[in-house]
């Protein structure tokens, strides 16, 4: 927790600015970000929106939905360019904890673009410290980031590295894609990491212990750095010449674009997508993770559209069946802290591919799991049962991400 005994942090001073200008690892061509920067200025809709873990959902800011980096950011971007408090912005936060791009990518379309009732102008991409867990190793980040470029109204996409209590991220991995298309990106990482080695008298402006809250998130002071660290890119470019020359992101992908078509399939869809057979599989769970979505101050339940097995008991033994044409498929259940849930086998074609279990995290948490990737779309047949001995155990299904 924030300690109390240090020195007053300075927001406003010259050191404080040339501090937070270190985040700034790549202006990226601006022509996109300049664009909604003028549409705000001439007093039109604009929306920025937020995809990532728990530090984009807010955890470790209080209140979480207000101090936050995301609300305040969008805030900073309001008071910057918009000329009156009727301009009408937008804010989207689609931030979820302890999840990876491999689950954000498969969350994009009913999150971030209310399938496809938005078309956000800016998206903020931030999955530094938490791709750890994308078994795909950067290709569903880069198909996340293509994603949303690729959209009909040629948004902004800016990427932001957070960073842990033990300086750790992944912008290693990541940001060369940053590069590879000459995106704007942001790097907490750089801007705080070396200066929590100094005393104040050698110039830190924060400690450790005043930026985070615990060893993952930020305290309010480190998600307003956050914000100020986005600011900054936005001034900069507000006051950078136009980028005229072409921004080419059609190119080959430099770690892979293979999920960039990903699709939820849940209950809502199942009917028009594959054929199921829900077996012991066909109650609703609704003990769900939940987040805190845009500006709400309250949760919002996650794959609430799901398949669950209750126990052989109450639900029988019947296991859960799909036929479904794809190339490539993505299983997201449910973790759980409680002991009533158990351990479920995963097999594609007949044959055993995964085992899920909902302990290994041990908090209610949406899991992504890759069961198959292949080059070409065929038809599977995936069935998913208890294992020996957990037939009484619950487990839930939450939903696929699958590509034709």
């Amino acid at each position: 927790m924030q300690g109390t005994s240090e020195p007053h942090l300075d927001f406003e001073s010259q050191a404080y600015r040339e501090f937070i200008s270190k985040s700034l690892l790549n202006k990226g061509h601006n022509a996109r970000l300049k664009r909604a920067i003028e549409k705000t200025k001439r007093g039109e809709p604009v929306t920025i929106a937020y995809i990532g873990g728990s530090i984009t959902q807010g955890a470790g800011a209080e209140p979480i939905h207000t101090n936050c980096y995301a609300y305040r950011s969008f805030g900073l971007f309001r008071n910057m360019f918009a000329s009156t408090s009727n301009v009408p912005l937008r804010f989207i936060k689609a931030g979820l904890g302890g999840t990876p791009s491999e689950l954000g990518i498969i969350r994009y379309d009913r999150d971030v673009l209310r399938e496809g009732t938005i078309l956000p102008d800016i998206v903020i991409v931030e999955f530094a410290v938490n791709d750890a867990d994308d078994e795909t190793q950067g290709t569903c980040y880069e198909s996340l980031v293509l994603k949303a470029l690729g959209a009909d109204n040629d948004p902004a996409v800016i990427l932001l590295f957070s960073v842990f209590e033990n300086d750790w991220n992944l912008q290693d991995r990541l940001a060369p894609v940053g590069w590879h298309y000459n995106l704007p990106m942001v790097s907490v990482k750089d801007a705080v990491v070396d200066q929590f080695q100094l005393t104040p008298e050698d110039g830190r402006i924060i400690s450790r212990e005043q930026f985070f809250h615990d060893i993952y998130h930020p305290s309010n002071a480190g998600h307003h750095i956050m914000a100020d660290c986005l600011s900054w890119l936005f001034d900069i470019t507000n006051h950078s010449d136009l980028d005229k020359e072409s921004h080419v992101i059609d190119k080959p992908p430099l770690i892979g674009n293979e999920f960039v078509d990903v699709k939820l399939l849940d209950r809502l869809n199942e009917d028009s997508v594959a054929h199921i057979e829900v077996g012991g599989f066909g109650r609703t769970d609704t003990d769900l993770q939940m987040a805190e979505m845009d500006d709400d101050p309250f949760g919002t339940p996650h794959f609430p559209n799901n398949w669950m097995h209750k126990g052989k008991r109450e639900s029988g033994d019947g296991s859960f069946k799909m036929i479904l044409r794809s190339k490539r498929l993505i299983l997201v259940y449910k973790d759980s802290g409680s002991n009533e849930f158990g351990i479920a086998n995963i097999r594609v074609d007949g044959k055993l591919v995964r085992i899920a279990d909902p302990s290994q995290i041990n908090w209610t948490h949406c899991h992504a799991m890759l069961l198959f990737d292949e080059k070409h779309a065929r038809e599977h047949t995936i069935e998913i049962d208890m294992a020996e001995g957990h037939e009484d155990k619950w487990f839930t299904i939450l939903g696929f991400g699958y590509v034709n």
